[in-house]
């Protein structure tokens, strides 16, 4: 009798929580394992079901041609806008960049054609092979002043009580008219080399806003969908989405180029300005010295 009792305990199944033999775990296992089963089957076959009764998704390549042929007027006009921003931006930067380039290598020649030459005439006579460098317009403007006090001075001297008779050493008479001269040539200067560089800064600014704003009507497009078709399908929803995010990507694609070629292009008209500025002391230096 004993031995049935002990082999019935052994036999019996006990509580994980409190150790009682007899307790319902495993029966309890078993239910909760046939539940499992019976909901996964049943999502199965609901989702089977789903699949059957939906509308088959298109066959799209998926392209951005695509996506621009398929767009409305809206959204197609503003792509077109776009493209027409960056295109004009991309050709002023490329045109930007063999100009500057011109500059800083007929500047650097300018440069030591003046240093070298002993005389202003000698250098106005290179000037017109340097068109491009902004310091030859500062040197015209400084050697015209020059040569327009030189005449007064030299129209003073043989109206006077006591002509001289031989040549006499021209004398400057304000050397800060010269000074405002070559202020005024680097002035016009970069105005000439900032030609255009605020289209890029104009490019940078409007560009994302033109991008967000067929962003805002690819979304309204499709919400106007939905609710025509009563649907949230992908294949419904997904056109507009599409279109929304390829016009804020264009936005950027104009935009992006824009605004670092802006600020690049910006930096090195300072630096040609400085140039100017450094020219211009040393060109007042040389005429305080032999003409004063």
């Amino acid at each position: 009798m004993h031995a049935r009792l002990a082999v019935s305990a052994l036999a019996a199944p006990s509580c994980r929580a409190c150790g009682a033999i007899g307790h319902p775990y495993k029966s309890q296992r078993v239910a909760d394992a046939s539940e499992a089963l019976l909901h996964t089957l049943g999502s199965v076959i609901l989702a089977l079901q789903v699949q059957e009764g939906a509308v088959p998704l298109p066959a799209t390549g998926g392209g951005v041609l695509d996506i621009l042929r398929q767009t409305g007027p809206l959204n197609q006009v503003v792509f077109a806008i776009l493209i027409l921003f960056s295109i004009a931006s991309w050709s002023i930067i490329l045109s930007k960049a063999i100009s500057f380039q011109k500059v800083a290598r007929q500047s650097a020649t300018f440069l030591e054609v003046f240093r070298r030459s002993q005389k202003f005439s000698e250098v106005q006579a290179v000037c017109p092979t340097l068109p491009a460098s902004p310091l030859v317009g500062v040197f015209q403007a400084g050697y015209a002043e020059l040569n327009a006090q030189f005449r007064l001075t030299s129209a003073d001297v043989s109206n006077g009580p006591n002509p001289a008779s031989g040549p006499q050493r021209p004398i400057l008479k304000s050397l800060e008219a010269v000074d405002r001269s070559l202020i005024r040539a680097a002035t016009a200067e970069v105005n000439k080399l900032e030609r255009k560089l605020t289209f890029l800064a104009t490019t940078a600014s409007i560009t994302p806003f033109i991008g967000l704003f067929g962003t805002v009507v690819g979304i309204m497009i499709a919400f106007r969908r939905i609710g025509a078709t009563g649907s949230t399908n992908l294949a419904i929803v997904a056109p507009g989405i599409s279109e929304a995010l390829i016009a804020t990507a264009a936005g950027l694609f104009a935009a992006i180029p824009a605004t670092y070629f802006y600020n690049h292009y910006t930096h090195r008209v300072k630096e040609f300005s400085a140039d100017m500025d450094d020219f211009s002391l040393e060109f007042l230096n040389i005429a305080e010295r032999n003409f004063t």
